[in-house]
């Protein structure tokens, strides 16, 4: 599939079936790490909200869930600078926490958030990131569950977006040369 979104043109690059085995596998790792637990989702908005949710359906381990909103990206480039438009409202002190994301980019929006996340005193803390780019890596983060490594290219699609379009693709997209 080849979609213009905005001025680019972006094709597929990970389909919806193979993003459906990733999180597949990714929730029966968790189910197995938690068994006889009740884990915290922590989940990053706007991007990992469709990771997040299908993660969540295939679970079988007791859980719940709960949002905040983090943001370093302006169009296709990292701002440099993270914010918080969401903060987290639920107590973390003695929890397994485990922290959705939808990309792990340069690193810099969670390695600016765990020491703050740290600071409430979870009794565990892991990430699940459905995609990291290792050469585009930056900083010292480190994802426990990984869906997929990809390289260094601008990607859309399953939350993922361009200036707020594109999320709503049921695969991810990359940007054509």
């Amino acid at each position: 599939m080849i979609v213009n979104i905005h001025d680019k043109k972006f094709e597929t690059y990970i389909s919806d079936a193979q993003i459906e085995d990733a999180v597949s596998r990714i929730s029966m790792q968790i189910d197995q790490d938690y068994a006889g637990k009740r884990p915290l989702f922590l989940v990053v908005l706007n991007g990992s909200f469709l990771f997040a949710a299908d993660l969540f359906r295939k679970l079988h381990v007791e859980a719940e869930i709960c949002f905040i909103k983090l943001a370093s990206y302006q169009g296709m480039k990292s701002s440099g600078k993270v914010t918080t438009a969401i903060g987290l409202d639920t107590p973390v002190k003695g929890r397994d926490v485990i922290l959705i994301e939808d990309i792990i980019d340069t690193g810099k929006t969670l390695f600016e958030f765990i020491p703050e996340l740290k600071e409430r005193q979870p009794t565990s803390l892991r990430i699940a990131s459905l995609l990291l780019k290792p050469d585009a890596l930056k900083y010292d983060v480190k994802a426990d569950y990984i869906g997929f490594s990809v390289p260094n290219d601008f990607l859309v699609g399953y939350g993922l977006d361009y200036d707020g379009l594109g999320r709503n693709f049921g695969e991810i997209l990359k940007l054509m040369p």
